[in-house]
């Protein structure tokens, strides 16, 4: 039985990008995380791992060293150019101790050295993506989407300038909306993640607080909260239509 899945704040799966030019390594690598429930996408060149990996911004890479056109290194820094803080783990050699060196030194996050144990790597990974994400929630405390702001720290929440003020609940279903943006939300994701229970005929909970939230964040301004009819909610700037 694998561990409970891992997932992105708006409960889809995690995005791996699997960097390996020995392909057999590779789909051993992306069936054991697909296992785990992770969205997994293979790269076997160097050139193909930053294509693919600008296409699916992933959360987590693992990277060989050796690929045939260039370097590990110089594909973490080209993925690093969109998402400075993507966690890389590095596939090396057994006896390259200096690539690990300068992997690691280079900005690389973990390393484990060929041959490894498909167990090793999705313990290392789970390690990494857990790390990355209490980093990112620690360095951002400020959501914006389009003139709507919400400080997670000081908890006050502006729209074009004007301060908006919420119940705890409605900060924290407004919070959920802006983690998401364009992301269409079931009322049973709401549920889950504002309420912490399961869906079960109490679906007008979450249309009574987004009535609330509408009539403070959506009053006399052009509408960011939309119903999206038999899907569920979403936020977007105003400005954008469709």
């Amino acid at each position: 039985m694998p561990e409970p899945s891992l997932t992105r704040p708006d409960g889809s799966p995690l995005r791996v990008l699997v960097v390996d030019d020995e392909v057999n390594i590779a789909e051993l690598l992306a069936m054991a995380l697909r296992y785990e429930g992770w969205a997994v996408e293979q790269a076997h060149s160097g050139s193909a791992a930053v294509t693919i990996g600008q296409r699916q911004q992933p959360d987590v890479v693992v990277l060989d060293w050796m690929l045939p056109d260039f370097d590990g290194l110089e594909v973490m820094r080209r993925l690093r150019a969109t998402d400075p803080h993507v966690p890389v783990l590095f596939l090396t050699a057994r006896d390259a101790v200096e690539d690990r060196i300068a992997g690691l030194t280079a900005g690389g996050d973990d390393y484990v050295t060929k041959p490894f144990s498909l167990e090793e790597v999705v313990a290392r990974l789970r390690g990494l993506v857990r790390r990355a994400g209490a980093q990112r929630a620690a360095e951002s405390s400020l959501l914006v989407v389009g003139d709507l702001t919400l400080d997670e720290d000081s908890r006050e929440v502006v729209r074009g300038g004007a301060e908006i003020s919420l119940t705890a609940t409605e900060f924290e279903l407004l919070r959920f909306l802006m983690r998401n943006p364009k992301r269409v939300l079931s009322k049973a994701q709401i549920l889950d993640r504002v309420w912490n229970y399961d869906f079960g005929g109490q679906a007008n909970v979450v249309e009574l607080y987004i009535s609330y939230l509408r009539k403070k964040v959506d009053a006399g301004r052009a509408p960011m909260i939309h119903t999206m009819r038999g899907a569920g909610y979403v936020l977007k700037p105003a400005a954008e239509d469709g």
